[in-house]
């Protein structure tokens, strides 16, 4: 075991320490890469501990309970990835980063005793995950869980064509933004909002041109292993320095890895493209590019 590895087992054995000690806490899991077999933690990763608590304002509003873990450089409260609920992030010495998600106890028992997890619940479950401890064996079997998880499916036509007229919508969005002079907010969209789209755009891609189990992981992970080679390869052209030239270039390059990636899609999977949609925004958007107007 490595020098950041055994320091986070540490932290980890701190933590189950005080849970013990701690009612309010009745069961925590360690999820994410120090959990995985496939893709397992290196040098760079964090630490993803899920705490179910029958009261989550203790620790979210106050950071004092950190103190029976480590010593917390710093610590901030943000909603968890999927929106549902908070969790609070630290950063402890050794520059060991963490993620506390805070789970309602009685969430979990609604899961537990309807035996069907969602989709993020049981992807999380497949990838592994490794209990700490479980005061009330109120957790489910995580081999059932695992076992529950299936590939996304593929989007439907009105989910298809939503991303499709929202990416170029927003490309001329972004065009009339930038001509205003709003680099920021015009960066922003091209190199965020855009962006968005995009990779979801490459999940399903992939999948339709790999196969409905071709692993496209959550929220862009790994994306140079799975996505389109080809998209891989005019990513880094993709992405503006805050210069008004470079975002211009930057939304084209990324218009043009859109289209080419969405029009096959679009192929595979049987549904119509809305071409001149597409079209007349693209060419809105580069008439601006050039200087030219609406």
């Amino acid at each position: 075991m490595d020098k950041i590895a055994q320091l986070y087992e540490t932290l980890i054995q701190n933590f189950v320490r005080y849970a013990q000690g701690d009612d309010n806490i009745r069961l925590a899991l360690v999820l994410g890469s120090r959990a995985r077999t496939d893709h397992p933690a290196d040098a760079w990763s964090d630490l993803d501990v899920l705490m179910v608590v029958r009261d989550m304002r203790p620790y979210v509003e106050s950071a004092a309970w950190l103190d029976g873990v480590g010593h917390a450089w710093l610590t901030f409260i943000e909603p968890s990835a999927d929106g549902r609920s908070l969790e609070r992030r630290a950063l402890f010495d050794g520059g060991l980063d963490v993620d506390f998600a805070l789970f309602p106890s009685e969430a979990l028992l609604s899961i537990a005793k309807s035996g069907h997890p969602d989709a993020g619940i049981a992807d999380i479950f497949h990838r592994g995950v490794r209990v700490l401890l479980d005061k009330d064996h109120a957790l489910p079997d995580p081999a059932a869980f695992a076992s529950a998880w299936r590939p996304p499916h593929p989007p439907t036509q009105a989910e298809f064509l939503n991303n499709v007229n929202d990416f170029w919508y927003h490309t001329l969005w972004t065009a009339k933004h930038v001509r205003r002079g709003e680099l920021w907010w015009g960066k922003s969209c091209c190199d965020g909002y855009l962006k968005g789209l995009l990779q979801q755009m490459l999940e399903w891609q992939a999948r339709a041109a790999q196969g409905a189990d071709h692993d496209t992981w959550l929220r862009g992970r790994f994306l140079e292993e799975w996505a389109d080679p080809e998209a891989v390869r005019q990513l880094p052209g993709a992405f503006a320095h805050y210069d008004e030239a470079d975002v211009w270039r930057a939304l084209a390059t990324t218009m043009d890895i859109y289209r080419r990636v969405s029009q096959d899609a679009a192929q595979r999977l049987g549904y119509p493209y809305p071409t001149a949609g597409a079209d007349y925004a693209a060419g809105l958007a580069s008439r601006l590019a050039q200087g030219g107007e609406l």
